[in-house]
């Protein structure tokens, strides 16, 4: 029984319902136990292969979860090893014994790095805002705990010119030594995942400030650090070789302080500090029908990040040998265009780097010249300048075309990053994801995947979404609602290409801490590959926004079908201890 005051003096009174089994659980266990009161281990296998499809499971399986349950109950060691219905239901609701995918690594290895999408930061180092935040290793240890496999760090020399610190250059962020950042993911790069991690320089040095770099690289890694075997690669080895390795990436270097300033107006930077609603605004996505605005913009070179002055990749003349000698992933420099700049070059390869406005500008203008671009080579997108909050972007549109290092900020918040999350929990969040087949392939007449084309329908997901549970257990009685309990409803559906993105609800459950939906959602997909189911559950409010209760994305590529106990997260991205979801998943 929970109580609520109203008007000083008077209290509201409303009881917990017990949270019982919905209709399918009970019809699942009536039918695997022929309508007995328990359930056996071996039942409970049938049920697991027969219903929920795990055809790994065996018979072992069945009785850890037995034992499980049987403890949790605290039973004696002696009665019979039998589930009741409420057993069966504590099962199926526990993420930790029916969890909606199998963590752990599942796809092929051994392809070359430019087969892969790669958990990718930006400015990696940055604890807050682009502008006035400190620099700092500790969200450099963060980013790799959670299996972020690259890592950029800005390298400028220090207030004395006789060392090199890690900042935002020419804005109020506070440094830090670049040799504090390196010590750090020595200690942590392979925590989360044993697959190599890329370091990305952003270099301001002067040749000599770079060999001291070269010589802090090596002497800090020691044997961790891979060095090319030859000064132009033919092919990125793969993330098996490259396992516990540490890879050096950067643009051959321009000269001492010639970088770019900051662009864009005060105005425009206040607009996109503020435009965040408190769990992130709603993902955009890119309009094909911008491309003819966008054809003929003039500043595309604005939106570029790299730097090689000539076409043979060669560092400058008063660049260190030691420096060029670690650099192991080289960037090279568009030269006469954005189309140009794409082109395959026979025994080369080479990274790529564009703003998200340049890569939208390339979807709409060049999108299969992207596509077979980063079938062999490396392409790289960045934010715009103007997220001085740390906010993201629609990371779909990278993935789409192919690029592998779609980087964000990683120390950011709002559904963008949820996205990014949700998609790297896939092959066990080694933060290595192969990307999918149609974009590596090459048709008989040379043409390759073209994200513009209009696609067949090729799967249809079911979502049921059963209920919900745990809200009073991780938060305050009074957190959603002074006076009563919550009224939450559930969103729920999809973000991957354009045809297949989509956001439904359920019905408002009021004054329940435990909402029981029992709602079904159908999701046609045209590249189920590269799709992500969005769950997001709010607290309606009559008088002011809608507050926010929990949240997931799950890769639809490794949904585990069946009735699921899906965890939410809060708007950081952390789990929460008890708010959970219980949901069903079928393609159909």
């Amino acid at each position: 029984m929970g109580s609520y005051k109203l008007f000083f003096c008077f209290k509201r009174s409303f009881r917990h319902n017990e949270v019982e089994p919905p209709p399918d659980v009970k019809d699942a266990f009536s039918t695997f136990t022929n309508g007995w009161g328990q359930m056996s281990p071996e039942q409970l296998l049938r049920f697991m292969i027969g219903y929920q499809g795990d055809t790994r499971s065996t018979i072992s399986d069945a009785q850890a979860v037995v034992d499980k349950i049987r403890h949790h109950r605290h039973l004696a060691s002696f009665t019979r090893p039998l589930l009741t219905l409420d057993d069966f239901h504590h099962f199926l609701f526990s993420p930790l014994l029916n969890a909606p995918f199998v963590s752990q690594v599942r796809q092929d290895m051994t392809a070359p790095l430019s087969h892969y999408y790669i958990h990718t930061g930006h400015n990696s180092y940055l604890t807050g805002n682009q502008l006035s935040s400190d620099a700092s290793d500790v969200p450099i240890i963060k980013a790799l705990s959670e299996g972020v496999r690259v890592i950029e760090l800005d390298i400028w020399p220090n207030s004395t010119k006789d060392d090199i610190d890690v900042l935002h250059g020419r804005t109020l962020t506070a440094p830090v030594e670049l040799i504090k950042c390196l010590r750090s993911i020595k200690e942590h790069a392979f925590v989360a995942s044993p697959y190599p991690v890329i370091i990305t320089l952003e270099d301001h040095l002067t040749p000599d400030l770079q060999a001291k770099v070269a010589e802090m690289v090596t002497q800090t890694f020691g044997e961790m650090l891979f060095y090319p075997s030859e000064e132009c690669l033919e092919e990125f080895p793969s993330p098996e070789e490259l396992k516990n390795r540490i890879l050096i990436s950067t643009k051959p270097p321009k000269e001492y302080l010639e970088s770019k300033t900051f662009k864009g107006n005060r105005s425009q930077r206040e607009r996109d500090s503020s435009d965040d609603e408190e769990w992130g605004k709603e993902v955009p996505y890119l309009q094909p029908e911008a491309s003819d605005k966008r054809e003929n913009d003039t500043d595309e070179q604005d939106h570029y990040e790299s730097d090689v002055d000539d076409s043979d990749y060669k560092l400058h003349q008063n660049t260190a040998p030691q420096y060029e000698h670690i650099i192991a992933i080289r960037a090279g420099k568009p030269k006469g265009g954005l189309k140009n700049s794409l082109k395959v070059e026979a025994g080369k390869i080479k990274r790529l780097s564009l703003s998200e406005q340049a890569l939208e500008k390339a979807a709409a203008s060049h999108g299969t010249d992207l596509v077979r671009f980063t079938q062999k080579n490396m392409l790289r997108i960045y934010p715009k300048g103007t997220r001085v909050n740390s906010s993201n972007y629609n990371p779909l549109i990278g993935w789409t075309h192919g690029a592998q290092m779609v980087a964000f900020n990683m120390q950011g918040y709002g559904r963008s990053l949820w996205l990014m999350h949700g998609f790297f929990r896939a092959n066990g969040g080694c933060g290595y994801v192969k990307k999918p087949d149609f974009l590596m392939e090459v048709g008989e007449n040379n043409e390759v995947f073209n994200p513009i084309e209009s696609l067949q329908v090729k799967k249809t997901l079911k979502v049921r979404v059963y209920m919900g549970d745990g809200w009073r257990l991780d938060f305050k009685q009074t957190h959603f609602d002074s006076y009563s309990p919550p009224d939450f409803y559930t969103r729920v559906g999809i973000a991957g290409v354009p045809a297949d993105a989509v956001m439904a609800q359920t019905s408002i459950v009021e004054d329940d801490w435990a909402p029981v939906w029992n709602e079904e959602f159908i999701f046609p997909l045209t590249v189920p590959e590269l799709a992500l189911l969005r769950i997001e559950v709010h607290e309606h409010d009559m008088s002011q926004k809608d507050d926010f209760a929990g949240q997931t994305c799950l890769p639809v590529s490794e949904l585990r079908l069946g009735i699921r106990a899906v965890p939410l997260f809060d708007r950081k991205g952390k789990m929460f201890k008890s708010v959970k979801l219980l949901m069903r998943f079928e393609f159909v």
